[in-house]
């Protein structure tokens, strides 16, 4: 479980947390969506987006409550339109007759002003795009931009930008400023470059303009599609906003991650990497796959760093000539006997070797200490032998004489 910054930090103590088992989260405030806190002192949240078209009103909201059944704490939905804005009524409309009660987040993109500030009439955040906020096609002419025309963007960003803050603020709503690699408004690239900078200072852009405005719930993403790009974001957005004194939160992901592993690993080197450095409030699993199946990744994500637990935590070795019994199979065994409960880390060893010493965190073990022999222990302790045919079964009665097991539902 996480342990939160209480005091600052001298330069030696914060060397010394590199070294550390511990994850120190950056300090942020906290910003509801919905009824859910995104910040430091709160859960890192778990999000997705439904992959439906908006106008398909009984589509959406049945897209979006598959996602509530697996997990998902928050969920987006893609608003290009006037008329999408207004679909989003209707499906919270179905979603409250369903009793799904689900915060919902609009992607606004180009020139977004008036559909946002319908959109916000329904949902609990809205997401603007920095780079595509006020777009117009990119000059393949173009050389440079004057400091003239630089001064009339940023005019025109305030113009429409403004309102949609405003109307966040009176409603006491969030937005969250999303920064996408692939999508950074032109004069961005002139001033510097594709490179995690230009993808900072867009951000910091709307960010200055909003507590001018003195709005502050406000969460700040920096996804790329490739990890190494998105992890540079990531740190340089956490030690700029730190450094002007604005602690937001940070939704992570890694975008456009792909499909099936090598999709799950991408995500995992990214959203993984930063959650360990105490950088992130809240993420989004991007995969090229049903919006349900990213929600898994994230919380073994989550689980896998020490942040979240919500499921067994299952240790087991890779095996190898000292063990006795078909360690694979054993381990589906118990996983499929176990898997429903949480909490519980179970360790499945396949010799005394070293099994009693790697598992020593582990809730329960189980060892093989003999051909067809097996010992469970509880913690660091032997508890007792069973034979290898009884001993998922011989598990499963030592979690119940302690009062940890849950029947599973049918």
């Amino acid at each position: 479980m996480t342990e939160e910054i209480t005091k600052e930090l001298a330069p030696d103590e914060i060397t010394s947390h590199r070294y550390s088992t511990k994850i120190y989260r950056r300090k942020t405030v906290s910003v509801m969506v919905g009824d859910v806190a995104i910040g430091s002192e709160h859960p890192v949240s778990v999000q997705s987006m439904i992959n439906e078209d908006t106008l398909d009103i009984d589509g959406s909201a049945a897209a979006i409550s598959r996602l509530h059944e697996v997990g998902c704490e928050i969920v987006r939905l893609t608003v290009p339109s006037i008329s999408h804005a207004k679909a989003v009524g209707e499906i919270k409309n179905v979603l409250k007759r369903n009793s799904i009660s689900v915060p919902l987040v609009a992607d606004v993109h180009h020139n977004g002003m008036k559909i946002a500030l319908e959109v916000a009439k329904h949902v609990d955040k809205v997401r603007i795009n920095p780079g595509l906020f006020v777009f117009s096609a990119p000059d393949p002419n173009r050389t440079e931009f004057s400091k003239s025309e630089i001064d009339a963007i940023k005019d025109k960003i305030i113009q429409n930008f403004e309102p949609i803050v405003n109307s966040l603020k009176k409603q006491n709503k969030a937005l969250r400023i999303g920064v996408n690699h692939g999508s950074l408004a032109e004069r961005m690239l002139f001033q510097y470059g594709d490179t995690p900078l230009g993808m900072v200072e867009s951000a910091m852009e709307f960010i200055r303009i909003c507590d001018t405005l003195d709005f502050h719930n406000i969460v700040i993403s920096m996804k790329a599609s490739r990890p190494p790009v998105m992890l540079a974001a990531y740190r340089m957005m956490a030690d700029t906003m730190d450094k002007e004194g604005y602690n937001y939160p940070l939704h992570l992901g890694v975008t456009e991650a792909g499909d099936g592993d090598y999709g799950r690993i991408k995500s995992t080197v990214g959203i993984g990497t930063l959650l360990s450095e105490g950088i992130g409030d809240t993420i989004r699993v991007s995969l090229t796959e049903a919006p349900e199946k990213e929600i898994p990744v994230a919380y073994s994500i989550l689980q896998t760093v020490g942040l979240r637990k919500t499921m067994v935590e299952y240790i087991s070795c890779p095996s190898c000539g000292r063990t006795l019994f078909n360690l694979e199979e054993v381990v589906a065994k118990v996983r499929d006997a176990t898997n429903h409960l949480t909490g519980l880390d179970i360790a499945v060893m396949g010799c005394i070797v070293n099994g009693p010493g790697e598992m020593a965190d582990a809730d329960y073990g189980y060892v093989g200490k003999g051909k067809g022999t097996i010992a469970l222990y509880r913690g660091r302790e032997e508890i007792r032998k069973v034979p290898e045919d009884e001993g998922v079964k011989a598990l499963i009665d030592l979690i119940k004489l302690d009062g940890k097991w849950i029947e599973p539902q049918i």
